[in-house]
């Protein structure tokens, strides 16, 4: 039934029912799929996808298999060349929720493994940050444009995933920092997705200063492709897709070009994802200590910002 949805898509109905049905045979065909929510616009064709970790505002496990789960399924329903005029979905956009957009990677995950020195978990981490990472750069092998939003703080490794998209622009109360090296390790993707934007020399500047910036200092860099007033991401990435519309198939092809002249990033990311998880094997006790008081810190930080939230509903 989900499958011959491509084939209707042309007949008239309701626009919640073509939603219902376009988000329908992407969980048909992904499974299970915590820790996100999808929603779909037939007007510009484009599928939303709100990441909602349920724990912690970090990239678990979970969400990046869900992540990683929905690409896939997208590409198998419709990323057939034969499919393309039919494909419901033209536009991937990710957005996020509540005060943070990230707080990174998870810290708790990283330390469960670390005390069992499972480098296997470990390195299926990688794998799935490394793959979503490649799905978005690639638009899902040119089937459509990957785009995201940053409404607010973006910490570490958790940027990597939205940057790794076709377009990402962020709010102006948004702001930037990759804390890690503070830490003594590095967030898996970084080098290879920031450089490919900022370029090598201001990649490495970020990543070794540890340092936090502004939205716009960050698109000054070349992180991002635009900032926005408050509130307003989401209505710029509905009027990006609304213009982009008519002039799909050129800008598909020419995000695909520019990726393929940036290089293999498969080898690049897998190699990335060995040498992060040997790094995480070599810390020295103080150094897991350390992120131990760091993934304490965040529950007491959170605890304090939803405890204000619920006081002033």
């Amino acid at each position: 039934m989900f499958e011959s949805f491509a084939l209707n898509e042309d007949r008239a109905g309701p626009a919640l029912l073509e939603s219902c049905e376009v988000i329908d045979a992407i969980r048909y065909k992904a499974g299970f799929l915590p820790e996100v929510e999808l929603a779909y616009e037939s007007a510009i064709k484009t599928l939303w996808v709100t990441i909602r970790p349920e724990l912690k505002p970090v990239f678990t496990l979970q969400l990046l298999d869900s992540l990683v789960k929905i690409q896939a399924a997208i590409s198998a329903l419709w990323g057939a060349a034969d499919q393309y005029h039919r494909a419901p979905v033209r536009f991937l956009a990710f957005r996020g929720t509540g005060p943070f957009f990230t707080l990174g990677g998870d810290l708790d995950f990283y330390l469960d493994c670390l005390a069992k020195n499972d480098r296997a978990a470990l390195a299926e981490y990688a794998r799935l940050s490394a793959e979503g990472a490649i799905w978005n750069s690639s638009g899902l092998n040119g089937l459509v444009v990957t785009l995201s939003t940053i409404h607010a703080k973006a910490i570490g490794g958790g940027i990597d995933a939205p940057r790794s998209c076709n377009v990402m622009i962020a709010e102006e109360q948004a702001s930037f920092v990759y804390p890690e090296i503070k830490f003594n390790h590095f967030p898996i993707t970084a080098v290879a997705i920031l450089s490919r934007r900022m370029g090598a020399r201001a990649a490495e500047k970020l990543l070794m200063s540890g340092e936090e910036m502004s939205a716009q200092a960050f698109m000054e860099a070349g992180g991002l492709e635009a900032v926005v007033p408050t509130g307003t991401g989401e209505a710029w990435i509905r009027k990006y897709c609304a213009d982009s519309l008519p002039i799909h198939a050129a800008k598909t092809a020419l995000f695909t070009a520019f990726n393929r002249r940036a290089g293999d990033l498969r080898e690049e990311l897998s190699h990335l994802g060995q040498i992060w998880a040997d790094c995480m094997l070599r810390l020295s006790p103080s150094a897991i200590s350390k992120l131990q008081r760091i993934a304490q810190t965040q529950d007491r930080m959170l605890a304090r910002v939803y405890q204000r939230q619920t006081e002033s509903a």
